[in-house]
């Protein structure tokens, strides 16, 4: 099982690669869910780690996706400017999916 990054830079997927996970870079929305897709029919991949700026282009699918499909994982990360809403939406996703707010 493997990793696979989809960002909207170059640097993070630079910095990814370094430590072994292969990606994309994608900047608008049909292309980042064309292959989201395309990479969450792939059995091998068990991890996709995707850039916040990519989630934000369509949180309502990534939440739908988080809720009803346990595989593979999707993970947003930071990007080189870095995110301080990480937390509040691991707490979103959590909340939604239990039904108790946090």
């Amino acid at each position: 099982m493997k990793f696979y990054l989809i960002s909207d830079n170059i640097d993070t997927l630079t910095a990814m690669r370094l430590v072994g996970i292969e990606g994309e870079v994608v900047h608008e929305r049909h292309e980042f869910l064309s292959l989201l897709e395309e990479k969450m029919k792939q059995k091998d991949i068990a991890v996709i780690l995707v850039t916040t700026k990519l989630i934000e282009l369509a949180p309502d699918v990534i939440s739908e996706i988080k809720l009803k499909q346990p595989e593979p994982l999707i993970t947003e990360i930071p990007d080189r400017h870095g995110h301080s809403k990480i937390g509040e939406a691991i707490d979103g996703y959590v909340s939604e999916a239990i039904g108790v707010k946090l």
